[in-house]
């Protein structure tokens, strides 16, 4: 293997285990090469093209994290959970990297502690020395830590990495006690290449998104200004990736579902709407589905009709949604097999006779594939449930862009889309709301 990496060492604890090297590709994470560590604790490991960051682990699960930019890599130690014992040859970048680790954590360590006194001289007007005091501390200390990133080469894996994990493990800190770094934290993530292939191999990719939207959700601002920044960055994530179809597809996938995971649907549905309207992408048919949603199902439009093929008697003249004669009706899309569904969906009984008296019915669409345990799970279910047994093959949930469950709809008596609940308690918050308004 003339162009292989190789990493080898002697870890004398781990002798006869399992020994993997892992990396990562995007969101996923790969094995790059595995070996037996022997008896006296030896081991060697052959890879091949692959730069960035990785990490060892044995079959007793412990690990080390690794920079993996060099052709040879030799680790010496006893135990990879004694990081202590670890000793690099042939790696100034790891070398580099475990001192940045250290320093860096006991630097803030007291960043934190200088940062909690600072408030408190700052009330204070007898004590202008001491703060003074703190306010030169704090600069040394961001000082001193700036100038070690600095100093590193910059053709190496670290000298960018490092920055952009410091952005990571900043962000959480800056929205709950530092909002003064927010603006600069926002600005860094807007000019981060998200194409560079270091990036893509650090395993940290996922931690940047997610970190900076929620650094958006919860940096202290309006709603309508959260969803402007929202926005703006996911203009920037599409503009950079512009042109790298494939990736801009995993990007996408991963927010878009970060997003809905987090009832974001204002942030989900731009984005949604500007994928589907940009010409210059190719959306996977998944994604594209995903997407399809907010465009066919958003509020305002009219929800397309459902034959009902019932189980429940009590609905037996009904064969069309069309045909429930209701003010309100709730759409909703679940399954036994749904851990969450099977929390929430029989939950709507509690409130079934007040909605109902309301004007709101409900009709319950399964996805459930076989027929005993459907029946099992409505048996008790006071509203209109049915089901054909074909899961995501039911056609109701392909017209309604159906791709996660549960998936609720509340419409009107002309099956316009007034609602896309994130909860049954929504729901209920909605009823008491239009009751109140009634009054």
């Amino acid at each position: 293997m003339a162009s292989a990496q190789q990493l080898s060492g002697n870890l004398l604890y781990h002798a006869n285990q399992e020994i993997k090297l892992l990396g990562y590709n995007g969101f996923e994470t790969i094995v790059l090469a595995k070996s037996l560590i022997d008896t006296s604790g030896n081991f060697t490991l052959l890879y091949k093209d692959y730069k960035g960051m990785g990490y060892l682990e044995t079959s007793d699960k412990s690990q080390l994290f690794l920079v993996l930019n060099e052709p040879k890599i030799n680790i010496t130690g006893t135990h990879l959970k004694e990081p202590d014992s670890i000793k690099f040859e042939n790696s100034k970048e790891n070398l580099f990297f475990n001192q940045y680790a250290v320093a860096h954590n006991q630097r803030e360590q007291a960043l934190a502690g200088w940062k909690y006194l600072l408030p408190l001289y700052q009330q204070a007007n007898q004590q202008k020395e001491l703060l003074t005091t703190i306010k030169q501390e704090i600069e040394r200390i961001e000082k001193e830590d700036a100038a070690f990133l600095n100093k590193l080469d910059k053709s190496t894996m670290v000298s960018w990495y490092l920055p952009v994990r410091k952005l990571i493990d900043d962000m959480p800190l800056s929205a709950q006690r530092y909002t003064e770094r927010i603006s600069k934290h926002i600005n860094d993530f807007r000019h981060i290449d998200l194409n560079d292939k270091r990036l893509y191999h650090s395993g940290i990719l996922d931690d940047l998104i997610e970190g900076h939207y929620l650094l958006l959700e919860n940096g202290g601002i309006t709603r309508d200004s959260m969803y402007a920044e929202m926005n703006t960055s996911t203009d920037y994530l599409i503009t950079n990736l512009n042109g790298n179809d494939s990736l801009l597809n995993e990007v996408t996938h991963f927010l878009f579902n970060l997003m809905e995971k987090r009832s974001i649907f204002k942030a989900s549905e731009y984005l949604a709407l500007k994928l589907l309207t940009q010409s210059s992408c190719t959306l996977e048919d998944n994604l594209a589905r995903q997407m399809e949603t907010y465009r066919a199902m958003k509020v305002g439009n009219t929800a397309p009709d459902i034959d009902l093929h019932l189980y429940d008697t009590a609905f037996s003249n009904s064969k069309k949604l069309s045909d429930i004669k209701s003010s309100y009706t709730l759409v909703v899309f679940g399954a036994s097999w749904c851990p969450k569904c099977a929390k929430e969906i029989p939950e709507i009984n509690q409130y079934y006779t007040k909605w109902k008296s309301k004007g709101l019915e409900v009709v319950f669409v399964s996805l459930d594939t076989d027929s005993a345990e459907y029946r099992q799970f409505v048996k008790d279910f006071a509203f209109l449930s049915t089901c054909n047994f074909k899961s995501w093959e039911t056609q109701a949930a392909k017209d309604y862009y159906v791709f996660s469950t549960p998936t609720l709809f509340l419409l009107n008596k002309d099956r316009k889309i007034i609602l896309r609940p994130n909860s049954i308690a929504q729901v209920d918050s909605w009823v008491n709301y239009i009751q109140l308004k009634s009054k």
